[in-house]
């Protein structure tokens, strides 16, 4: 029983769902993130939304997700755990004309003298100007500055990294609405962005509709190639070598590559030694987290977009206390901004205090994927590429799960962040966590091998050591 958009009829109860969580958000909101591109079923007890791309799902978890929940509870009276994931096959079917059309392009280029340039038909969310630039950014953000210019840069590809929501897409997409603005000599620069995990569907779907030659013509012909969350590609061979193809046509015609991934290129697990020395062969800068002058300014700029009068004393409560990344910043400050119009209350340093009082306790000290990941790989003798392999034994996959559990756990990311950082899919990291809180609930006896033998301990006191070296 399910139901997508515009693309089938819909069956109860996911009929009944969609037009309860209709009235729950308003018409809008429904028809800009559910009419078109969603695919709703329901069974087993899990509510599973499928969306046309990760922009999509990302958005659909992060803000409908306890209207989902709550509309299915009216529906069928329990109240069934969500899933959203990116549905490769409703993406490819939701595309189809778009493809088609550029496909279209491209005949009528290479049959008259004009070339045909495949370009995105609206911009994209962020822009360069609108970054802030702090110590733990400004190598980053110089770099992209140089691929946006339109010129030759010094250095080709751009492969930056760092943990969730420092601000590597935001440099991705503002490269791109720059160079958006440009004028070559043969007219407007053609670009794309796009995340590993949309370049792998588009690939499989035109391997499926025998469309090959019409996914290389749009991947090939660009000026700029942004490719985010470059660590999905890991253990995906025939994508791998998709990719180094069209990597090595766009650099070898002098165009730019930039792409953006969770972790420095050696540390991505079942990635071909020819991708990796082609990612080290220019330029790799890492962002930090903000420092607090950054964090700071990022405030500011929010607050102002936001139209928040918030006195500086609040800001700078906020800056002090909120040391994790640019996403719980902003999303400290759109908790205050409601709550100071739904009390018609001033936003003062006390309003501060008491409403964001569990925020703040829950992002002290945040904590990283990539601090988890070094201390279980440390823990249990292997690398941090292990965990982002497709290695199965034992060890390997235990430790996997583990260090989904604490993610979940100890960081504010969603399952689909979770498992792109893994080279893992939303499923896997679903099901890696409901295996760790089952042997919590049996408090199970953990045995794993290490190069010195066989080792056990119970499952509490297992996750209690480790939890107390990531926090």
């Amino acid at each position: 029983m399910s139901h997508a958009g515009s693309v089938c009829a819909q069956p109860s109860p996911a009929k009944a769902i969609l037009a309860a969580i209709r009235r729950r958000i308003g018409s809008q909101k429904f028809n800009a993130w559910f009419k078109h591109g969603t695919l709703v079923s329901l069974a087993d007890g899990h509510l599973k939304v499928g969306a046309a791309n990760p922009f999509i799902a990302g958005w659909i978890e992060r803000h409908f997700a306890d209207e989902l929940t709550a509309a299915a509870a009216d529906v069928t009276g329990q109240k069934p755990q969500l899933i959203v994931n990116v549905d490769p096959e409703l993406s490819g079917r939701l595309r189809k004309d778009q493809l088609d059309a550029q496909a279209m392009l491209v005949a009528r280029g290479t049959a008259g003298s004009t070339r045909a340039r495949p370009r995105p038909a609206t911009a994209l969310r962020h822009r360069l100007e609108d970054f802030v630039v702090g110590r733990s950014n400004r190598l980053a953000y110089s770099a992209a500055m140089e691929m946006a210019s339109g010129g030759k840069a010094h250095f080709n590809p751009l492969f930056i990294h760092g943990s969730c929501g420092v601000g590597k897409t935001h440099l991705l997409q503002g490269i791109c609405n720059a160079v958006a603005e440009l004028r070559c000599p043969r007219g407007a620069f053609a670009w794309k962005y796009t995340t590993a995990e949309q370049f792998t569907n588009d690939f499989v779907q035109a391997i499926r509709r025998k469309r090959v030659e019409e996914f290389r013509s749009t991947y090939r012909r660009l000026d700029v190639l942004a490719i985010d969350d470059v660590h999905f590609l890991a253990a995906k061979k025939a994508t791998q070598e998709e990719f180094l193809h069209t990597f090595n046509t766009i650099e070898g015609a002098g165009k730019q590559v930039v792409m953006a991934s969770d972790a420095h290129p050696r540390l991505l697990g079942q990635l071909t030694e020819q991708l990796v020395s082609r990612f080290l062969s220019g330029m790799v800068v890492r962002i930090d987290p903000p420092d607090r002058a950054t964090r700071l300014q990022i405030l500011e700029k929010v607050a102002h977009r936001l139209k928040l009068s918030a006195p500086k004393d609040v800001l700078d409560y906020l800056a002090l206390h909120i040391q994790g990344s640019v996403r719980e910043l902003e999303g400290a400050l759109v908790k205050l901004t409601a709550l100071a119009g739904l009390s018609k209350e001033p936003v003062s340093l006390q309003l501060a205090r008491d409403a964001l009082a569990d925020h703040l306790v829950q992002t002290h000290g945040a904590v990283t994927l990539g601090d988890i990941e070094t201390v279980v790989a440390a823990f249990f003798g292997i690398t941090p590429a292990d965990l982002h392999s497709t290695r199965r034994t034992h060890t390997v996959s235990f430790a996997r799960a583990i260090a989904m559990y604490l993610a979940r756990r100890h960081t504010r990311m969603s399952f689909p962040e979770i498992g792109r950082f893994m080279g893992k899919n939303h499923s896997s990291a679903v099901l890696a966590v409901q295996r760790v809180e089952k042997m919590l609930a049996q408090n199970a006896q953990c045995r794993w091998m290490t190069p010195a033998g066989l080792r056990s301990m119970p499952a509490k006191a297992l996750l209690d050591l480790l939890t107390e070296q990531v926090a």
